[in-house]
């Protein structure tokens, strides 16, 4: 059976980018291929989060992976900073990638440019610890979007040097992998690019959202003017709005207010409200889950710790194995 791996930055709540993006393939996926879904709390520590907010994002991403129907008996879910072995593997690609391929990442120049007063060595190293997540259980497959590409690459590079390097067909390759026909992309609420939680909480409606916060973030969502002709193309701030509404509400109500906009009637009050009311019936469910697993302490644990013990039986064997092959002897 096939591996898969992929994580979630812990820097708080899912979104409807998340679920709609990744999540719902991951709870596809569990069901035929060996997964591992890691919470990245690592990760998160270039952005300096306070312990007691990297352990409150950590339980919140924990909870809505299960709430949204990751099963921990089908797939290994985990903390990442559970698994050591992580770490050390992260070392050790390290030793071995340099820093101009570094510093021609796309995210780390990205970075630079909005935070360069936190240029940190974990922001350069970032791709390295992405690879280690997913050369530690040997994965093939990768879900991820058309932003992470630029990373699996890189994943491919190092697992290929340290092949070379010691002259062992070691790590295979890992690849980008949908399980849908079609990637899935959630635009924001702002009018520009996919939904996410750096372009601020008015961007993204979170799965935890309650009815009223929902209500409150669509209706602000950036509009126009309206139409000034029939059939005309929608700016993009506009079609963000449709393409939200291709996804949580049905086609006779999407079909519905297209015909207005294409025929100059279209009240975007009115759009804005049905679509606040469709995402907070799509989203009720897993809401009511969240709140349910949240209160359950010992759950979390046992699925935590159970989760822990999985990953790093897989970690271990890969940590065993690369040191023997690097040359790392007991006396």
């Amino acid at each position: 059976m096939e591996t898969v791996v992929s994580g979630i930055r812990s820097t708080g709540n899912l979104h409807l980018g998340n679920y709609y993006g990744a999540i719902q393939n991951f709870v596809k996926m569990q069901h035929e291929y060996n997964c591992f879904f890691f919470i990245a709390d690592l990760h998160s520590l270039t952005t300096h989060p306070t312990p007691a907010n990297l352990h409150t994002n950590v339980k919140s991403v924990l909870v809505e992976y299960l709430a949204a129907g990751i099963d921990p008996e089908k797939a290994t879910i985990y903390v990442q900073s559970d698994v050591q072995e992580i770490a050390e593997l992260y070392l050790y690609l390290n030793m071995n990638a340099y820093l101009g391929e570094l510093e021609r990442s796309t995210s780390f120049k990205d970075k630079v440019r909005a935070h360069p007063d936190n240029v940190n060595a974990g922001l350069l190293t970032y791709p390295v610890l992405m690879a280690a997540d997913i050369l530690i259980h040997r994965a093939t497959k990768v879900p991820v979007g058309k932003d992470q590409e630029q990373h699996l690459e890189m994943a491919r590079t190092f697992g290929n040097r340290f092949n070379r390097l010691y002259n062992k067909e070691y790590f295979p390759e890992p690849y980008a992998f949908n399980f849908s026909e079609k990637l899935v992309k959630i635009p924001g609420l702002d009018g520009k690019g996919k939904m996410g939680k750096s372009e601020g909480e008015g961007n993204a409606v979170f799965l935890s959202d309650a009815p009223e916060v929902i209500r409150k973030k669509v209706m602000r969502a950036v509009t126009d003017s309206g139409p000034i002709k029939e059939n005309q193309a929608k700016p993009e701030e506009i079609q963000n709005l449709f393409d939200l509404m291709t996804v949580v509400s049905t086609p006779d109500t999407y079909a519905h207010f297209d015909n207005l906009y294409n025929n100059m009637q279209i009240r975007y009050g009115d759009l804005k409200k049905q679509l606040a009311e469709d995402m907070i019936i799509a989203t009720a469910p897993i809401r009511e889950r969240i709140n349910e697993i949240a209160n359950d302490a010992p759950y979390l644990r046992q699925v935590a710790r159970y989760g822990a013990i999985k990953a790093r039986e897989s970690a271990a064997k890969t940590i065993k194995e690369v040191r023997e092959i690097i040359g790392f002897k007991s006396f």
